[in-house]
């Protein structure tokens, strides 16, 4: 699939020659620093150096002092505690910090995780009434409850005190506890609203280390969790995330708990080695997974053990239960692909919806990503669960997915979500017009550029500006994310070197060089269709992102291919 490039540009007119200057850079650096709105010497200190003693006050937060207070008052005086979270990544890691905060305290501790399939997202009726029958006296929600308006009354009646940890959408009304802990609240004036779920609960462990006069250096013990949280929920890597990132990462790399090393180890991933990426892509989905099938609580007893050999045990079983959800995964995405070439006619479609009884509702979200990527058009995949239709919404960019549902909302049992991404329970008989009024929905919002894949390029570089200086400085740019995503660079009239190949499954591997300057390794993941063309020997514009080599001691520099734009004439 080729792309149209987009060229990114500061949101302000940032001198970049200052920047220069005063750092001592390239201009190339120079321009990746103003596209990420850095405009001092200021702000690319914080940028580069991103010291934990950058966080915000935890007390900056709406609540958090009633929210600190009365979990200090918890640990005074050893009261019972139910930590209730989420059955993704985010949800787990939380429960894991505020579980293990808890115990360290010698408190009797418990934890809930909702079962995917029988209880759905969130605070339900069941997780109170196990509340009740362990005779908790407060509840601390980790990754939901904001929407929890009638189990927060519920807990309310039965005489336990809640409090919130959240970081998703607000609706119309907040829930009655004792504290509702959600940066993305409208009378919340936190400096920072892009906090992962897990990060809202470590803010809370910090207020209540504070509130018992013990030193913060206590929370600083999980941030290999929160990190691990970051990467997995797909919040914006600045502000307060990048030093929690940043450090959470020099954990993972030097003292990691136990439960993350029996996970690298088993999965055979260098603890040096570690980085946003190999979170997103090795980490994330083996925690994932346990949700994904149904029970999260073995994702969370891996993150609790307390010995080598425990979280071995459980690193393994996670393990077995993720190679499961691939097979599903690969299953489910083969019939949505044979559905939608049988019945969609992609001139006609601008949301693509699919159903099937049998389809698994943990490996669906999945499975509508690679169709988004795929078709680049909003995917809602539908499944049957206990004779309800469930399922899971992801989108492109300019067509917010969940104000889209929401607009369909009396076609609908339940939904939640943001953006890009949603969950949906649809009423009995109502598929047929969802479907029709969610393409209504996307044709209004989008325009036909919308449904033209882009690529969105930093800056054109020439080749002879590409030497370890330039990747030593591009280097501290990581941790990469979303809000600082890996440079993209375009460079335009290369030249194949040598004789291009396809190596593994259909990737294009070739050297390259332009304008007299070195000759660079180049590897094109699935681009094998592009072997022809560059081999004519004519030059070719390439779109790419630097990565470093490091082959028995020798450190060099590959260019890994985004696309290709070959000259039409």
């Amino acid at each position: 699939m080729s792309f149209r490039w987009v060229f990114a540009q500061p949101e302000e007119d940032i001198n970049t020659s200052s920047l220069e200057q005063e750092l001592n850079i390239p201009a190339k650096i120079a321009r990746l620093l103003a596209i990420r709105g850095i405009q001092s010497f200021d702000d690319a200190k914080s940028f580069f150096r991103p010291s934990i003693d950058l966080l915000h006050d935890p007390f900056l937060m709406r609540d958090m002092n009633a929210g600190a207070e009365r979990l200090a008052l918890a640990i005074r005086k050893s009261e019972k505690v139910l930590v209730y979270g989420d059955y993704d990544v985010d949800g787990t890691t939380a429960t894991s910090s505020i579980y293990t905060f808890l115990k360290e305290f010698g408190l009797e501790t418990d934890y809930y995780i909702p079962h995917r399939f029988k209880e759905g997202y969130g605070i339900n009726p069941e997780g109170i009434k196990y509340a009740d029958k362990i005779g908790a006296d407060l509840i601390v929600s980790v990754d939901c409850g904001i929407t929890a308006i009638d189990e927060a009354l519920s807990a309310k009646e039965k005489g336990i005190d809640l409090i919130i940890c959240d970081h998703h959408t607000v609706g119309d009304s907040i829930p009655d506890a004792v504290a509702v802990l959600d940066p993305k609240r409208p009378d919340c004036n936190y400096p920072f609203d892009g906090l992962s779920g897990a990060g809202v609960g470590f803010k809370l462990i910090q207020g209540t280390l504070k509130k018992l006069g013990l030193p913060q250096t206590i929370s600083y013990k999980f941030l290999d969790l929160i990190a691990i949280s970051i990467a997995s929920d797909i919040v914006p890597i600045i502000d307060e995330n990048r030093v929690l990132m940043k450090a959470g990462l020099q954990m993972i790399r030097r003292s990691p708990r136990v439960g993350v090393r029996a996970l690298l180890e088993m999965i055979k991933v260098d603890r040096e080695d570690i980085n946003t990426s190999k979170i997103v892509f090795s980490i994330g989905p083996r925690i994932n997974a346990a949700g994904r099938m149904g029970d999260a609580a073995t994702a969370v007893k891996l993150m609790i053990s307390e010995n080598l050999s425990e979280a071995k045990s459980h690193a393994y079983e996670l393990e077995s239960i993720n190679l499961k959800r691939r097979d599903t995964d690969s299953r489910t995405m083969e019939e949505a692909m044979e559905q939608i070439d049988e019945d969609f006619n992609m001139d006609e479609t601008a949301t693509i919806v699919l159903y099937d009884e049998d389809w698994h509702l943990g490996v669906i979200g999945i499975v509508a990503s690679r169709l988004v990527d795929l078709y680049h058009r909003p995917a809602i995949m539908l499944s049957n669960v206990d004779g309800k239709i469930k399922g899971s919404a992801r989108s492109i960019k300019g067509f917010n997915i969940y104000n889209a549902i929401k607009k369909c909302d009396d076609l609908l049992e339940q939904y939640g979500g943001h953006e890009y991404a949603a969950g949906l329970t649809l009423s009995e008989g109502k598929l047929s017009e969802f479907r029709r009024r969610m393409n209504e929905l996307a044709y209004l919002d989008l325009s036909e550029n919308s449904f033209e894949p882009e690529l969105l390029i930093d800056t054109q570089l020439n080749l002879k500006e590409v030497d370890m200086k330039f990747w030593k400085l591009l280097s501290q740019f990581e941790p990469f994310g979303p809000a600082n995503l890996r440079p993209i660079f375009v460079s335009k009239g290369v030249k194949v070197a040598g004789e291009p190949t396809i190596v593994g499954n259909g990737h294009l591997k070739m050297r390259v060089t332009q304008n007299n300057s070195g000759i660079f390794d180049t590897i094109g993941f699935n681009m094998h269709e592009y072997l022809p063309a560059v081999r004519n020997d004519k030059p070719f514009d390439i779109a790419y992102v630097l990565e470093e080599n490091n082959w028995n001691g020798r450190r060099t520099l590959q260019l890994r291919l985004k696309d290709i734009h070959i000259p039409k004439n």
